[in-house]
């Protein structure tokens, strides 16, 4: 069954992880999970102090370079009549300004305990919805 967009986005705003796909600038798809807050139409994330095997990371450079992007959130079961899908598409921006940092880590911090005590440091990515769609095995409303 089609997912609603007010659905849709209601489903990507109770999950806990996406995953944000970004295209390099040759046209090569690049796919990592993260941790967002969804407000309104946007989608808000954070650069955060895990380890990573850099710290100029691929999705940054390919937002900049290309800011067309796609984040998905699933549920999925061995029950296959559970399953379902969320999709956002739209365009992203880069923040450095520590301010939006700071409001960002915020409202990161009020969805997940691990960034109480430090909230991510940023860059933060801002993924401005254009299509919010989505998939549910299960007729809407059960």
């Amino acid at each position: 069954m089609k997912l609603t967009p007010e659905l849709a986005r209601e489903r990507f705003r109770t999950a806990r992880v996406a995953r944000l796909a970004t295209v390099t600038a040759d046209g090569q798809p690049h796919l990592v999970p993260f941790t967002f807050v969804v407000d309104g139409d946007q989608i808000l994330h954070a650069v955060d102090d895990k380890p990573k095997t850099t710290t100029a990371l691929r999705r940054i450079a390919n937002i900049v370079e290309n800011p067309a992007v796609c984040a998905l959130v699933d549920s999925y079961a061995e029950d296959w009549t559970s399953l379902w899908w969320a999709r956002a598409d739209g365009t992203a921006t880069v923040h450095t300004d520590t301010d939006e940092i700071a409001k960002v880590g915020a409202l990161l911090a009020a969805k997940y305990p691990q960034y109480a005590d430090q909230y991510p440091a940023g860059p933060v990515i801002a993924l401005t919805v254009d299509r919010w769609s989505g998939w549910s095995a299960q007729p809407i409303g059960q």
